[in-house]
């Protein structure tokens, strides 16, 4: 089961398949390719602003 925080990938990036499952330790499984990955939020770019 997964928890509120954390958000669920749409598709697997070395596939594109949509068939995906929460692993341990926060991964998660894609089940064509049965590559296991996780996704990192780095942070927010905001553009320079000059005025």
């Amino acid at each position: 089961m997964t928890s509120p925080e954390r958000a669920a990938p749409y598709y697997c990036p070395y596939c594109g398949d949509e068939d995906l499952r929460p692993e341990e330790k926060g991964g998660w499984l894609c089940s064509a390719c049965r590559r296991v990955f996780s996704v990192k939020f780095l942070g927010l770019s905001l553009p320079e602003v000059s005025r």
